[in-house]
């Protein structure tokens, strides 16, 4: 058994997988799941796991060089927009409609629990060399 970090065999499988230019969705329990995408579904209740303690999770384990996020986070949801651009090195807005479909090429989907809108991030993998 591991000693910390992500302890769910599913995802932690799957972050063993990814390489540099991969694309990870970190979702709320309402973003639309694109068909193709290895999907683990954290989601139990409402607002369990967060967002924001799943985002710190991830990227404790995960060497990331950027991410995309919908431009409207920043309005309807200002805590998780806070979050999402002073915990990435780069972020590029977009329209939620882009990010849907920006996330069809995601390797990895990894749905929250939240449920506040636009709690949703399409993080960019990079190298740790």
């Amino acid at each position: 058994m591991r000693r910390g970090g992500i302890l769910n065999r599913h995802l932690a499988g799957a972050l063993a997988e990814l390489g540099h230019g991969d694309r990870v969705l970190v979702c709320d329990a309402g973003m639309p799941i694109p068909h193709g995408p290895r999907v683990v579904d954290l989601a139990f209740r409402a607002g369990t796991p967060s967002f924001a303690e799943v985002l710190d999770g991830l990227l404790a384990e995960l060497v990331v060089e950027g991410g995309t996020a919908a431009a409207e986070v920043r309005e309807a949801n200002p805590a998780a927009g806070a979050l999402i651009e002073d915990s990435l090195p780069a972020v590029e807005l977009v329209p939620h409609e882009r990010l849907k479909e920006l996330s069809a090429g995601a390797r990895l989907v990894v749905r929250t629990g939240e449920a506040r809108p636009y709690a949703n991030v399409l993080l960019r993998c990079g190298v740790f060399f």
